[in-house]
């Protein structure tokens, strides 16, 4: 369910799996106006669904209609995921966390994220389980650098100390120790203006990731290959977040698979 929805990738996604597990099912595009996301959801359990994914406008909406949202997407503040339970009620979480870590592992599996601090661009919903999955692994700090500095230091205070919010014109400079640059905002998106960031200042052993996935290799990614930085395309969160939706709806974890990855790749 989204506002716009013709954008997503999910069903390209849950259909190889769906096939792949010989399930009885079809994972289809909902575009559900905000104002009526609400009956939407309440809909699911009468129309047989097993659950649904939310994407952007209803993911903090939600939250306030599900039954049940587990700990990890109250402390994220956002649900892309929900379960129809057997007795009607929904059950929301949030897999971005999980996928956002996963995929990192994935493409570069000797990164630690305790070796050293986090720059994380954005405020927003996504930046909010990047920062969340980021704690959790071990980072020792997180600097958030947002357009809206308010908007940083709302969400910097709600994680305590270990995540610091920083002026957007100190990007390039807070890059010095920095062991992980990630890029949360829509900048560098098919059809928005690039990132504006000087990668000077940042170590060459520093891994650059992009949750943007249109194009698959953002001007940041290209940037950051081109001066032998390790990276991490954001095609590889949509994909791992996914896994831990199918197996919530199903009950079994997905693996990846060269398969999987050449027939969401077919889609751009």
């Amino acid at each position: 369910m989204g506002w716009p929805v013709a954008h997503s990738r999910s069903p390209a996604i849950h259909g190889h799996w769906i096939a792949q597990y010989g399930l009885n099912g079809a994972y289809v595009q909902l575009p559900v106006q905000p104002a009526q996301i609400e009956q939407a959801l309440r809909a699911l359990p009468v129309l047989g669904f097993a659950g649904c994914n939310l994407t952007i406008p209803h993911k903090v909406a939600a939250l306030s209609v599900l039954d049940e949202v587990d700990a990890l997407a109250r402390r994220i503040g956002a649900v892309n995921t929900v379960v129809v339970l057997p007795d009607g009620r929904l059950r929301g979480s949030n897999t971005d966390a999980f996928g956002y870590i996963e995929s990192l592992r994935e493409a570069q599996p000797a990164w630690q994220a305790s070796a050293g601090p986090a720059v994380v661009l954005g405020a927003g919903g996504a930046a909010r389980a990047v920062v969340c999955a980021l704690l959790d692994a071990g980072s020792p700090l997180v600097r958030l650098c947002n357009r809206s500095l308010a908007n940083a230091q709302g969400l910097a205070q709600e994680f305590g100390p270990q995540v610091q919010a920083c002026e957007w014109a100190t990007r390039s400079a807070v890059l010095a120790d920095a062991n992980l640059l990630v890029n949360t905002t829509n900048l560098g998106m098919h059809g928005q203006e690039a990132l504006d960031i000087s990668l000077e200042a940042l170590s060459v052993q520093a891994l650059v990731s992009d949750i943007v996935y249109v194009p698959r290799i953002t001007p940041l990614l290209a940037a950051a290959a081109a001066r032998g930085n390790p990276c991490a395309e954001g095609l590889g969160m949509l994909l791992h977040q996914a896994r831990a939706g199918f197996a919530a709806w199903f009950g079994s974890m997905p693996e990846m698979s060269a398969g999987l990855r050449k027939a969401v790749e077919a889609t751009f």
